[in-house]
């Protein structure tokens, strides 16, 4: 079955830490780029996070720097975003999204486009 499952979320005190997981299944790991969305009530998607499998580059959105890092265990085709330092306007459901082209994951950063592959999301919920 072709899927992507979150973990991790949950709630946390301003300047705590987590760790979000997406285990995939169903495709070829090695071949995508997989990252992470978030949206908050009220507000519009917002682009987190994305590694590419096929030759290990990463995006961080400018909100995210320095406080977020991802990473791919492709031996358990799982990639994780560690989130530190966490803030309460980083409060949102997270998605792990996954497309087959990396531009194509990137374009959705700036657009609506879907990619290929979603997860159900994950809550992160982070007080102040």
């Amino acid at each position: 079955e072709v899927q992507l499952v979150e973990s991790g979320g949950g709630l946390v005190q301003a300047g705590g830490s987590l760790r979000l997981s997406c285990a995939a299944s169903g495709f070829p790991f090695d071949d995508y780029a997989i990252g992470w969305f978030r949206q908050a009530p009220g507000k519009e998607r917002e682009g987190v996070s994305c590694i590419s499998n096929s030759d290990g580059s990463t995006y961080y959105a400018d909100s995210v720097k320095g406080r977020f890092t991802i990473s791919s265990d492709n031996a358990k085709n799982t990639v994780y975003l560690q989130m530190n330092s966490l803030k309460p306007e980083d409060t949102a459901v997270y998605y792990c999204a996954a497309d087959s082209s990396a531009k194509r994951w990137l374009i959705a950063t700036m657009t609506k486009d879907y990619l290929e592959l979603w997860g159900q999301g994950t809550l992160v919920t982070v007080s102040s």
